[in-house]
């Protein structure tokens, strides 16, 4: 599998990213042994993970992911073979974890503390790539909204997390810093502080990036060129949509939507119907739709690794092997007609 180098390090990365987050919820211990076994063997040298995970987020399976992975660490005897990256909770209504039952913001104190429950629970004393779940300032997240509206609120300075992340870089706790869920200001500005203080400069930002939703190619993706911060890029199956499997209102047994029913994001006015299009373009080219839109985002020039997802081990080879499909000019050329059709359909 193709190796990539993460930001200005002198890491290199699987082009597969191997997420993690419906372990201990969804997906079993032994389910997730056997996810990481099978990656490995198939060349995936990247896991990712967070501390908030399993989701959805709640009391009862928090840490349950990064546990299943200390214990395979455990097993296996391989952590030496494997780029690790977690993830701290930028301000959010949790109470369950940190140990004084505060909600979660990016302070020092509740940074450190994070890093020192992960570590327990990853069964290490590193970790590769931490990385900020999402924004400590006020802002919409999640698909909650596109047009912009200024929050006032509470927040930690950018200078003030940098520096707490500063001080666990020299310790040796973690060893290279990324994004998440961020804008293109919010790069730049992590960009510019880390430059104006001698700090350490993020190496990587992890957004959604599909073929429904390409609004990283808007300011990130030349963002990710100009200052080397590749796009680790979730979602690229659109939350599961770009399978075609809730096409005209289905709703599989076991499916996320059927499970939780918060999958709302790629359900907007013409969702249908560019789907569609790229379901009738993977048919075209005798492709599965899943290792299509798996494909197309792997192979983005500003994409460093897309982070796959699977329940099954059905699902995982295909989303795993869908490197052997060739994005050829007819190909590409057919997905931008649909793009130019239809544009970005997330909410």
């Amino acid at each position: 599998m193709e190796r990539r180098k993460l930001g200005n390090t002198d890491i290199d990365v699987s082009s597969i990213c191997l997420g993690t987050m419906t372990w201990g919820q969804q997906n079993t211990q032994d389910e997730g042994f056997e996810q990481m076994d099978y990656a490995i063997d198939m060349g995936v040298n990247f896991f990712d993970t967070a501390e908030m995970y399993a989701v959805p987020p709640k009391k009862e399976t928090q840490g349950s992911t990064e546990t299943i992975i200390g214990n395979w660490f455990s097993e296996r005897k391989n952590r030496d073979k494997i780029i690790l990256a977690t993830k701290v909770c930028g301000r959010a209504p949790f109470t369950w974890l940190r140990d004084d039952e505060i909600p979660t913001e990016q302070t020092k104190k509740q940074i450190f503390e994070a890093v020192d429950k992960s570590l327990k629970r990853l069964q290490t004393d590193y970790i590769d790539l931490y990385q900020l779940h999402w924004p400590d300032r006020p802002m919409s997240l999640f698909g909650g909204s596109i047009n912009y509206q200024h929050i006032e609120g509470e927040s930690n300075s950018i200078h003030s997390i940098l520096d707490a992340l500063s001080e666990l870089i020299k310790i040796g706790k973690i060893r290279n810093i990324g994004l998440s869920n961020e804008t293109p200001w919010g790069t730049m500005e992590f960009l510019h502080q880390s430059k104006d203080k001698n700090l350490p400069r993020v190496q990587s930002i992890q957004n959604a990036y599909n073929l429904l939703n390409r609004i990283f190619e808007f300011g990130g993706s030349e963002i990710a060129f100009r200052e080397n911060v590749g796009l680790l890029a979730y979602s690229p199956l659109a939350q599961g949509y770009l399978t075609g499997k809730y096409q005209n209102g289905n709703l599989p047994e076991g499916s996320r939507k059927a499970l939780f029913d918060r999958l709302q994001r790629y359900e907007g006015i013409g969702s249908e119907e560019a789907i569609a299009s790229y379901l009738n373009i993977a048919k075209k080219y005798n492709i599965d739709p899943s290792q299509l839109a798996n494909q197309f985002v792997t192979t983005r020039s500003f994409v460093t690794s897309n982070i796959i997802g699977a329940t099954s081990m059905e699902q995982l080879k295909l989303a795993i092997t869908s490197i052997e499909i060739e994005m050829h000019e007819e190909l590409e050329n057919d997905i931008e007609d649909a793009f130019k059709l239809h544009g970005n359909i997330a909410s």
